[in-house]
């Protein structure tokens, strides 16, 4: 059985992995065997989640990537394959969320979070899908959210729709790269505790409308999507493509 989540030999690579959810899942796919690849715009903190990769006897990658821009994206992949021979695993950690009513919300910022969080997902998609395609094999992970299916009353206009797109995308591509052998699936969480988070989670009103919804009583925490993730990127999936895994405590119930 538990070869059947072994990573061993396997590749990853995670965006937005100097984050909360991108570093646990990065450092849960070493902790199952990967070597992992850890892409962010900034390299200080990449660096330091690099680091304890390595310490788990895993070979790492820090790369500084703007998932947004296609050069940056394809140069990330090329680095990748200087490093290791193959690419196994993608991650799409890199997300933003802005949150500001629907009548005025400005057109800029919701360009923004649809460039980084349905754009920035296909341009890796894209990239690191081509790469898998020649060689016949790769499990690919986008990370959603429940949002992507429920709307919410509290100025997630831009994100919710960004994570609906991730969900369609997901779908359409686990459809045309199944005869590939290429799998896509996604994970989507309710609310995260991270650090980015744990001010908005302050707001007395919107952490009892966001608690209200969850019948488990509480937050999502990163170490909760580590498990699924494994679970996507491993044999334990094989047969597996096209779904969306709500990890949520049971807010997709009612």
């Amino acid at each position: 059985m538990n070869s059947m989540f072994d990573l061993s030999g396997k590749v990853a690579i995670v965006t937005g992995g100097a984050g909360g959810i991108g570093r646990a899942l990065a450092l849960g796919l070493a902790d199952a065997g990967a070597d992992v690849v850890v892409t962010s715009r900034g390299l200080a903190k990449l660096e330091e989640v690099a680091k304890q990769i390595r310490a788990k006897g895993r070979k790492s990658l820090a790369i500084s990537t703007d998932v947004t821009n296609a050069r940056s994206v394809e140069d990330m992949v090329e680095n990748t394959l200087q490093e290791f021979p193959h690419i196994d695993i993608l991650v799409n950690g890199a997300g933003v969320a802005i949150r500001k009513p629907a009548e005025t919300f400005p057109i800029d910022e919701w360009q923004t979070v649809m460039d980084v969080n349905a754009r920035g997902t296909f341009l890796c998609c894209q990239a690191v899908g081509r790469v898998m395609i020649k060689q016949r094999s790769g499990k690919i992970i986008n990370i959603s959210s429940v949002r992507g299916r429920y709307g919410l009353p509290a100025n997630y206009a831009a994100y919710c729709a960004s994570k609906g797109a991730v969900d369609t995308l997901t779908r359409t591509l686990a459809c045309e790269w199944a005869k590939y052998n290429v799998l896509v699936n996604a994970i989507a969480p309710t609310v995260v505790e991270t650090e980015l988070t744990k001010e908005l989670l302050a707001d007395v009103e919107y952490a009892k409308t966001m608690k209200a919804r969850i019948p488990m009583g509480r937050w999502a925490l990163t170490e909760d999507l580590v498990g699924p993730c494994i679970f996507f990127a491993s044999d334990a999936s094989n047969f597996v493509t096209g779904q969306i895994l709500y990890i949520d405590g049971g807010v997709t119930t009612w």
